[in-house]
């Protein structure tokens, strides 16, 4: 009975353990350890973060005021209107100019789950054109990063999307961003937004 009740004591000593190490980067209630970059619209309502675009329709960027490494990050998100957004990691910013990868979150047929360099070598990996059907338009969604070193996988809705590696992210260090797109006509929903360090 003793020895029972050890084992059942210590998977429970790990599993919140496991449970602690996660980072739930959007608490559901405000922007507290976020950074607003541009004029675009970022707000919390009824428990979501809403990223909308603003009047002047340019990019936006909503950053960690945290850098980031190893980590594997989750996130759901709804898209009401068609627009480009996406996630990107191990970023800096600099007003609106935003360098490092984004793990793309898009309108269908635009590669969501892709990885973007910005400011460098543009398209690095897009999913195959089978894999867009993974994306609910319009409905929840959960996107899944996982960047240690210089190995990169995302998953769409629990399939892998891409799987690679490249040197130039393996030296970077840097925030976690969402962002809003210029050209207007962008509204996405975003919740349970949690990242766990590896």
């Amino acid at each position: 009975m003793k020895l029972k009740l050890s084992i059942f004591l210590g998977f429970l000593f790990l599993l919140s353990s496991c449970k602690s190490q996660q980072e739930i980067l959007f608490n559901g209630k405000n922007l507290d350890g976020w950074i607003n970059y541009g004029s675009e619209k970022w707000y919390v309502e009824d428990g979501l973060l809403i990223s909308e675009s603003g009047p002047e329709a340019e990019y936006g960027y909503l950053a960690t005021e945290n850098y980031y490494k190893n980590f594997e990050l989750t996130a759901d998100f709804k898209q009401e209107a068609n627009g480009n957004s996406g996630i990107f990691f191990r970023s800096s910013i600099q007003g609106t100019k935003i360098k490092g990868w984004q793990a793309e979150v898009a309108p269908p047929s635009k590669h969501t789950g892709g990885i973007y360099e910005s400011y460098g070598r543009g398209w690095l990996v897009q999913p195959d054109a089978a894999k867009d059907s993974f994306l609910k338009f319009g409905e929840w969604n959960t996107i899944k990063l996982r960047v240690v070193d210089d190995h990169v996988i995302t998953w769409l809705n629990g399939h892998e999307m891409v799987n690679f590696q490249d040197d130039k992210i393996g030296e970077a260090t840097g925030k976690i961003a969402l962002q809003i797109h210029s050209g207007g006509g962008i509204k996405i929903y975003w919740k349970n937004i949690v990242l766990k360090p590896l």
